[in-house]
């Protein structure tokens, strides 16, 4: 396997840092097992210290599945995925050291990855970066039977993939649980083959739950300490009654053997995704088309809300599902159908589990009440725009004095900002020390475009909007604010100016 970073998509790889899925030879992912901690062993299910029941049961449905990749140009990176560059950013910025090299373009290379039985029929659920590019699958059963594998579905954004094998016999499966119970401190179990030894068993705790590793919009990882490693990716992750509760996905390693710190998949999220590969063999995600960021408390006192929540709409892609809907930048989407969305990651995971076609109703806070919308959701895998976070979340802040000196926008500072003609604001000629708008993150060369909802045109229109925005009962001022190609809203208490 390989050490970090990986989760979803190759089974390869790594080297130092947090490694997502299968064990490969040249690179991998994983989880693994090891030596289980002695707070787990301590208490068994039966009371006896031991887990041997549950292993009996669930050890015969787990299987070892092996990949051969053929490496292209465009995998000759660290691993074949968009995701393996997404952990590799985000766990850069934790100082995680990068992860070796994947194989050149032309070279074959062999992963080791885990899987279990969900149907008597030969229906495995393992990682897609198990089985992501690969040119043959072959599946090891727990007595040693080698099988031919074939891949039915996969699910890059989950991190999922179905493979399907005919053995001529009815064959041990393992039940789906309810990881939705589990509780910090629950002892679970992982099973899987690290490292190709052969079948393993861990044990372990809950560690952590809705673990959020930046890697799409399905990240909501259950994280445990029972060792996983390489070759661990795919495996089940089962509770005390037996039940599949989570898929070993990835670890965090500095040292590429396991630290305790491992990440596993929910069950009641992969269930569903799983339900879907069977079916149909894809899954299409919902799109909306939207730029969002957090709500803090400073935007809700600007914009009325009793408290911070909802996904707040920064800009609205054009043409997209939701500019047809009529939504527009300052509405916060506080209800997708009857789920109420927390944060932008909530109204993420939810347009990403719809289907394209789907009508919903979207709730938003728009002028101090809430507006609802029809929305058709929109597919294809222009993805990333899928509801996706704003890259910057600062706040910003505001008061009568908000400590910026504000200028039109003429021609030659269009032309140094790179800024159209269809681009109206005023834009930041210098920011004060120590005032609010520079603790709120304001720079010059920003250029705002509405305040308080209300558009702005030049640099008198939005000093008078301030002014007035400050007249009213409410204790901030939002603005909205484009840097470069990017736009994102600012609130500012009124207090803090």
């Amino acid at each position: 396997m390989s050490n970090i970073l990986n989760r979803r998509r190759s089974a390869a790889l790594l080297g130092a840092a947090i490694i997502v899925g299968a064990a490969s030879l040249p690179y991998a992912f994983e989880t693994s097992s090891a030596v289980a901690s002695p707070a787990a062993v301590a208490t068994s299910p039966n009371g006896s210290g031991s887990f041997a029941d549950i292993v009996d049961a669930d050890k015969p449905a787990v299987v070892t599945i092996v990949t051969t990749t053929q490496a292209t140009s465009a995998d000759s990176r660290t691993d074949n995925s968009e995701m393996q560059e997404q952990f590799k950013q985000f766990f850069e910025q934790q100082g995680i050291p990068a992860p070796r090299q994947a194989p050149r373009s032309g070279e074959r290379a062999q992963a080791l990855g885990s899987g279990f039985i969900v149907s008597p029929d030969g229906y495995i659920v393992t990682n897609n970066h198990v089985i992501a590019n690969a040119t043959d699958i072959k599946v090891t059963l727990d007595d040693g039977t080698e099988l031919p594998g074939k891949l039915i579905g996969a699910d890059a954004k989950a991190d999922l993939a179905v493979v399907k094998i005919e053995a001529n016999k009815t064959l041990p499966t393992i039940a789906w649980g309810d990881s939705g119970k589990l509780k910090l401190g629950d002892q679970i179990l992982a099973i899987g083959n690290p490292f190709g030894i052969g079948t393993t068993v861990t044990a372990g705790i809950v560690s952590a739950r809705g673990r959020d590793l930046n890697s799409g919009p399905y990240d909501d990882f259950i994280q445990i300490d029972a060792p996983i490693n390489h070759g661990n990716s795919g495996g089940p992750l089962v509770d005390r009654d037996g039940r599949v509760v989570g898929i070993n996905t990835a670890i965090y390693s500095p040292n590429g053997g396991s630290v305790g710190v491992g990440f596993a998949i929910p069950s009641d999220q992969a269930r569903t995704i799983v339900a879907k590969l069977q079916k149909n063999g894809s899954i299409e995600h919902g799109y909306l088309g939207v730029q969002i960021q957090g709500v803090n408390q400073d935007v809700a006192d600007a914009i009325g809300l009793a408290k911070p929540q909802g996904a707040l709409v920064a800009d609205v892609t054009e043409g997209s599902p939701a500019a047809k809907a009529g939504l527009k930048a300052g509405d916060v989407v506080i209800n997708v159908g009857s789920d109420s969305v927390a944060s932008p990651k909530d109204l993420s995971r939810l347009v990403a589990d719809l289907s394209p076609g789907d009508k919903q109703t979207v709730t938003v806070w728009r002028d101090g009440k809430s507006v609802e919308l029809k929305v058709a959701i929109g597919g294809g895998d222009d993805g990333q725009q899928l509801a996706s976070a704003s890259g910057s979340e600062k706040q910003a802040q505001s008061g009568p004095r908000i400590g910026v000196a504000l200028a039109d926008l003429t021609p030659d500072i269009r032309a140094r900002l790179g800024l159209s003609q269809k681009v109206e604001g005023a834009v930041v000629a210098n920011v004060a020390p120590d005032k609010p708008a520079e603790k709120a993150g304001l720079q010059t060369g920003d250029v705002i475009l509405s305040v308080n909802d209300k558009t702005v045109r030049d640099a008198s229109e939005a000093k008078n909007a301030v002014a007035d925005a400050a007249k009213t009962a409410k204790k901030s001022v939002l603005l909205l604010v484009q840097r470069g190609g990017n736009k994102t809203f600012v609130a500012v208490p009124f207090a803090a100016a």
